[in-house]
Parts: C-alpha cells; sequence; structure tokens
C-alpha cells in the first residue's frame, strides 16, 4: 500500500444485529421483509461517535420517534423506491502480521475480541468482510510465497507449493472468525507471485514471465482449493495488489494490458477449466487511473471472466469508482483498502474515512468498504523489510491488551448495521451532512451521517410524508436505524 495523509477515525463497541441474506444488485428481491413502519411513533435508535472522543460508538438514551410535524431545519429524505448496488461487507485488511498477533494472545482474550469484531449480538461490531494476502504482504513479519525455491530453479508443475506459511497464524485465526461467522466473505489479493516466476527473480518490482502465465493461474487455482480444504471459501480474488507500484515489498509491476493478456489467456480459461466459482476482481489500486480497469472491461475476451474493479485511494477522487461503474453497469465496484497513518488524528480521520469511504465509496456503488490492516502491535509491527513503518492498525495489540483505534470505529458504523445482503437506497445529500442509506434484509433502514460542519447541527431524517427530528455535535457520526 502507498502512503498518504487520509487517515481514519475512532469509537467503542455497539448493539442491534441484523442477517445476512443476499439481494439482487439493483433493486430489491420479490419477497423482501416488508419495510418497518414510519408512522406517528416509529422509533429511531442512534449510535453517536463524537469527533472528542466523548462519545465512542455508543447507542444514545430513548429512541427518536418520527412525526407529521415540519421545521426549517434540513431534511434527509430516504427514498427506499430507488435502489442501488448490494452490499457484500464492510470491514478489515486481514494480514500475516494481524494474524500473528492476534494468535499470539491467550485463548480466552482473543476469543473476547474476536466475538466483539466479529459478531453481530450485544456490542460486537460485526465485520463481515476480509482480504488476506496471497503469500506475504508488507504487513507479515518476513516474505515470502507458496512456492519459494533456490536462486535459479523453478517449479512450473507446482509439486513444491504450500500453504504452510499461512498455517502457522493466518488459517487458524481465519478458522476462530469462521466458526463466529461463518457467513464472512474474504477476499485474496497477492502482493508478488513466486520470484522465479518474475523478470527480476526479486520478491520487490519486475514483472510476471508470460512463460509463467499459466502456472501463475494454477497457482490461484491451489491456493482457492488449498483453503478450501481448511474449510475456508475465498470468495474473490484481485490478480495483483497496487500493480502500478513496484517499488513495495513484496511488489509487482503489471500493466494494464499485461493483466487483460493474463486473464484472457490462462486465469480466466483455468479458473472455467477447474470449475472455480471464486470471482475475478481486477485492478486493485488509486482512483487515479481508471483507464486501467476500463482497459480490461473494454476487452470483451477478457472482461467475460472479470466480476469487476477494486479500488484504493491514496491518489484520485472517489468519484472516479462511479465513472467507471457507469461504463460499465454490469461489473462490480470493490474498495479494498485505506491506511490510517500512526498515531493518527482522531477529529480528522472520523470525518474524511466516513465522508470520503464508508459514504463516498458506497455512493459511487462499491460494495465493500475495507479498512488497510486489523491490527499493529504498540511500534506498527510487524512489517517486511520495506514494508509499510507506519500502519496504524484497527486495534493496537500489546500481547493481550487491546487498544481501539479510528478505523474500528469508522467500520462499526457501517458493518454492525448494514449488513451482508443490505441495498444502498437513496437519500438526499447536503454539503454539511453527507450521508448514506441502506435497506437491509430484515427491511431495517439504517442511515450514516456525518456532520461536517464547524457547529451542532439539528436536522430531519424524513421518510413517507413523515419526519424524525435529530442533531449531530460537529464533527460527529451518527447512525441510525429504524
Amino acid at each position: 500500500m502507498l502512503l498518504n495523509s487520509h487517515r481514519p477515525f475512532v469509537t467503542s463497541a455497539a448493539l442491534l444485529a441484523l442477517l445476512a441474506a443476499g439481494t439482487p444488485q439493483g433493486a430489491l428481491a420479490q419477497g423482501t421483509p416488508k419495510a418497518k413502519s414510519t408512522a406517528p411513533g416509529a422509533a429511531v435508535a442512534t449510535w453517536l461517535t463524537t469527533a472528542d472522543k466523548s462519545v465512542l460508538f455508543q447507542p444514545q438514551a430513548g429512541t427518536l420517534k418520527f412525526a407529521a410535524a415540519k421545521n426549517a431545519n434540513p431534511t434527509i429524505e430516504v427514498d427506499e423506491a430507488k435502489t442501488y448496488q448490494t452490499i457484500d461487507g464492510f470491514g478489515y485488511c486481514l494480514t500475516g502480521g494481524s494474524a500473528e498477533l492476534l494468535h499470539q494472545m491467550g485463548p480466552a482474550e482473543r476469543a473476547k475480541l474476536l466475538r466483539e469484531l466479529f459478531g453481530t449480538e450485544g456490542s460486537n461490531i460485526g465485520v463481515s468482510y476480509l482480504r488476506v494476502s496471497i503469500g506475504a504482504s508488507d504487513l507479515d513479519a518476513k516474505v515470502f510465497s507458496y512456492d519459494d525455491l533456490p536462486a535459479g530453479q523453478t517449479d512450473p508443475e507446482l509439486t513444491k507449493f504450500s500453504l504452510a506459511p499461512d498455517e502457522a497464524h493466518l488459517i487458524p485465526v481465519l478458522k476462530e472468525i469462521l466458526a463466529i461467522n461463518p457467513r464472512l466473505k474474504i477476499l485474496g489479493s497477492p502482493w508478488s507471485p513466486p520470484t522465479w516466476m518474475k523478470t527480476n527473480d526479486a520478491s520487490k518490482g519486475g514483472s510476471l514471465k508470460p512463460e509463467f502465465y499459466d502456472a501463475y493461474a494454477r497457482y490461484f487455482v491451489k491456493y482457492i482449493a488449498g483453503m478450501k480444504a481448511q474449510g475456508i471459501r475465498i470468495d474473490a480474488i484481485t490478480i495483483q495488489n497496487e500493480p502500478l507500484h513496484p517499488g513495495n515489498n513484496p511488489s509487482l509491476l503489471m500493466l494494464a494490458e499485461q493483466q487483460a493478456e493474463f486473464i484472457k489467456k490462462s486465469l480466466g480459461p483455468t479458473f472455467r477449466k477447474a470449475k472455480v466459482d471464486t470471482k475475478i476482481i481486477v485492478y486493485d489500486h488509486n482512483a487515479d487511473r481508471p483507464d486501467y480497469p476500463l482497459t480490461i472491461l473494454n476487452d470483451a475476451e477478457a472482461a467475460q471472466y472479470v466480476d469487476g474493479s477494486a479500488f484504493h485511494l491514496y491518489a484520485g477522487p472517489i468519484e472516479a469508482l462511479g465513472k467507471v461503474h457507469d461504463a460499465h453497469p454490469e461489473k462490480n465496484i470493490y474498495f479494498t483498502e485505506q491506511w490510517i497513518g500512526a498515531p493518527g488524528k482522531f477529529a480528522g480521520d472520523l470525518a474524511w474515512h466516513t465522508r470520503t469511504l464508508i459514504i463516498g465509496a458506497t455512493r459511487n456503488w462499491a460494495r465493500t468498504v475495507l479498512e488497510w490492516n486489523l491490527a499493529a502491535d504498540p511500534q506498527q509491527n510487524p512489517h517486511t523489510p520495506g514494508g509499510c513503518t507506519e500502519c496504524l492498525g484497527a486495534i493496537t495489540l500489546a500481547g493481550n491488551a487491546v487498544t481501539r483505534n479510528p478505523a474500528y470505529y469508522i467500520v462499526a458504523h457501517a458493518s454492525k448495521f448494514a449488513r451482508p445482503g443490505s441495498v444502498r437506497i437513496a437519500s438526499t445529500l447536503s454539503d454539511k451532512l453527507p450521508n448514506v442509506a441502506f435497506r437491509t434484509p430484515t427491511g431495517q433502514r439504517v442511515l450514516v451521517v456525518l456532520n461536517d460542519g464547524a457547529a451542532a447541527q439539528s436536522f430531519n431524517i424524513g421518510q413517507n410524508g413523515r419526519q424524525v427530528a435529530a442533531t449531530l455535535p460537529a464533527g460527529a457520526v451518527g447512525t441510525y436505524v429504524w
């Protein structure tokens, strides 16, 4: 991942959980549970995080009530007749380093923390989507692939392939997580192929040699099958993390034309022959280069195998995601990574990440919003030589001691309530009150609102001719559920 100055926020734990279920993209399915009432007296639950950290993702006493009365305050009108994309989930990147720190906790302490993160009952925050690295990311303690060989050797038949590096920490932790939430979706992303497949025989930089395209396609198949044998389903893969950033360790340069060629000549046909139903997602890099995914999606031979495009936002505008969707509405959009730089600036992180990602990415068709890095230690370790030294985890782990950081709360405001299968619905947008609305599989409405102003703001939530009067402190985030 690239570094940048935009960072996330902080909040605590929560309540109210909803069941996961599927809903077709762009419309509510027939038989969707009947919407809850907005008649006079209908109740709205509120969860709040303030910029000064005096309230951290806490349910507010009492409930707001829908009424027919009008006032002069701005109104966010929610219209569930207008529907957009289905949500796959909100969550984090479970790096190898994150898994190592979690696995080193005491069993009871780890079980309690994982329940808080991935459970939905009580005050748990209901993380519903994870991204893991295929091989090492730069937030692993060391660089590795699943087929490392002495210099000069190759293994095109992948006879030496082994998931052993992940069996130490990542796989055991994932099994514990899936025991809590079996519906959790997992995205796999490689930072580099095995070095013997690369033009420079090194973990950093270089490109994939065309003579190893087929071997690398089989490498993905063996990874997916190996994880499945461990009881871990990989829902989707991206082909390369940040393919235009070969300066990380590990990393790979893969231009759009090369990625298209790899998909249509090797990866797509290999997946089809092996009957692999894991989704293929392209790009997985910054929003300043929408031409990259569009190059692949405009290639019909490659696009037939592609589910959609993934983005980070260390450069470019979030609106680029919507432009890619508009060019290819038949393909999905995912937001898969954004970091918070240690030590973080709570108020600024809370506002920027909520406005730009939780709200902005989903308003631009993203089915996921993932913050970079679930956990790090107090010194932002572990990382590879040359890996990120400033990446603040959503939680900091010092042995069994847990500190909840901005990304914990940012994600919680959406993950607990907009459960997988929720559909984004229309809501009027205000400069001072950025917001996004969802209808859940159980028929509830969820509205996430940021007060982007310098003073407290009173406003209304409107639906079906009724209104709820609400107030948010300056810089605060509220999630409203009814």
